[in-house]
């Protein structure tokens, strides 16, 4: 298989070692409900993830829950609530919403507030190598220490501090010996939540808590790290930066793949604008399936705008191959390779092309009906399945 890593611009050959493959892909901050952007990153993840075991290939997947973070203290301000029960309501909502989509859960999925013990000893180990400096119970990362910082994201200088002012990294603040310098650890404001640490009663700046579950829970060289193209900066060029100084090892990650932005009345669908399609709002009148197939129908790294009208033509869709896999025996016959399964493998292979797959269904449902053909129609319900349909 051949995946695209952010960080050569290039399709490559997947480097899993001895039959293993490690995913780890930023889970959410759960502050708000579910929407079809946040949906399609995790449906992306789920269809590669069953593709990959499908071939043979064992797949451990960590998805992290940031449970502490300045949005979270915000709305549960707002709320009146303690930001811990914030936290729990909104992930099992989202948790909900993925159940539904038959999204398969990951293998770990950590939460940040249970790991605050592994990234105390990570930023006090990057403070002993120099690579992070203490000021007024804040602890920093000094860029400077790792030569490779901008290269994931191949941003200018003068970009990346209007994107990390834009997204609240604060390059103004005065305690920094550079601008683009990030936060490991800060000190908690008054009435924030606060753990010990040796700088201050404090708690974690965001990157560090990836990087800490991700080396807990896979290792220090991951095969596949994930997420949406916005968090290419400043999360994941932190993140790379930090993890590769505390272990000597590199490269940190072998594959980064970026999920496309998707947009909603001409904007980026983002909780900030309100712009949302909800997840949950579209099960009340569509299947699983139609959901699936909306999101798959576009190239995981294609940034897009959804459509009223796409869930209505998905419908149908799904519809169609529910019944042409309804043709099949009761009890399918043993899998055997055909024509229109390589067809299916050499588009999941050429970077998770899912559109090729999902025409390749297209057109096999309507082949099978027309034909009443109980063999393609085996091949039809694996192929679904592969890519995470119900058939219900």
């Amino acid at each position: 298989m051949k995946l695209y890593d952010t960080l050569t611009n290039q399709i490559k050959p997947l480097a899993g070692e001895d039959g293993r493959v490690s995913v780890y892909v930023c889970g959410i901050t759960p502050y708000d409900t579910t929407h079809l952007g946040h949906a399609f990153l995790y449906v992306t993840f789920d269809v590669l993830i069953r593709y990959l075991e499908s071939t043979g290939y064992q797949v451990i997947y960590t998805q992290n829950v940031t449970d502490i973070d300045d949005d979270i203290l915000r709305k549960a301000k707002e709320l009146n609530m303690f930001y811990l029960d914030l936290a729990e309501r909104e992930t099992n909502r989202f948790l909900s919403d993925l159940r539904a989509l038959n999204v398969r859960m990951p293998d770990h999925y950590p939460h940040a507030t249970q790991e605050i013990d592994g990234m105390v000893e990570i930023v006090s180990k990057l403070i002993d190598k120099g690579h992070a400096y203490v000021r007024d119970g804040n602890v920093y990362f000094d860029i400077d220490t790792y030569e490779g910082f901008g290269q994931l994201s191949k941003l200018s200088r003068e970009e990346m501090i209007a994107i990390a002012r834009e997204r609240g990294g604060n390059p103004e603040d005065p305690l920094r010996d550079d601008p683009l310098d990030f936060l490991l650890w800060q000190r908690s404001a008054e009435g924030e939540p606060a753990w010990d640490s040796p700088w201050s009663k404090g708690r974690p700046g965001w990157h560090i808590e990836c990087s800490t579950m991700s080396l807990k829970y896979l290792g220090a060289s991951l095969t596949i790290h994930g997420g949406g193209a916005d968090l290419i900066f400043p999360h994941h060029e932190c993140e790379r930066a930090q993890s590769e100084c505390y272990t000597g090892i590199s490269p940190f990650v072998k594959h980064w793949m970026h999920v496309g932005m998707l947009r909603y009345q001409g904007e980026k669908m983002s909780k900030s604008l309100g712009n949302l399609v909800l997840v949950d709002r579209l099960l009340q009148n569509y299947s699983p399936d139609a959901v699936r197939l909306v999101l798959i129908s576009h190239h995981y790294q294609e940034s897009w705008e959804y459509q009223d009208s796409m869930i209505e033509e998905a419908e149908k869709l799904a519809q169609k191959i529910r019944i042409a896999a309804s043709l099949a025996p009761a009890h399918d016959a043993e899998f055997q390779d055909t024509y229109e399964f390589d067809l299916f493998r050499q588009a999941m292979e050429d970077n998770l092309n899912t559109p090729r797959a999902v025409e390749l269904l297209r057109s096999l449902s309507e082949e099978i009906i027309q034909n009443d053909d109980n063999n393609k129609a085996c091949v039809l319900r694996q192929i679904a399945t592969t890519l995470g349909l119900t058939l219900r």
